[in-house]
């Protein structure tokens, strides 16, 4: 269950990408963009977002 970001939600601070342990988050048009295959489910963008937009998909 991969990390999602909205990006309505998104600010493009990128406190994410400095938290994801397996470098699997980037920028892309000014926001966040997960790699969804090699996410490994940690959450730890989760805790680490200020505007809450991201979250867990099935």
């Amino acid at each position: 269950m991969p990390a999602k970001v909205d990006e309505t939600k998104c600010t493009g601070c990128e406190d994410c990408i400095e938290s994801c342990p397996t470098e699997v988050i980037s920028m892309v048009d000014g926001h966040a963009l997960v790699d969804a295959e090699e996410c490994i489910d940690c959450e730890a963008c989760i805790d680490a977002c200020p505007e809450e937009a991201i979250s867990m998909v099935d």
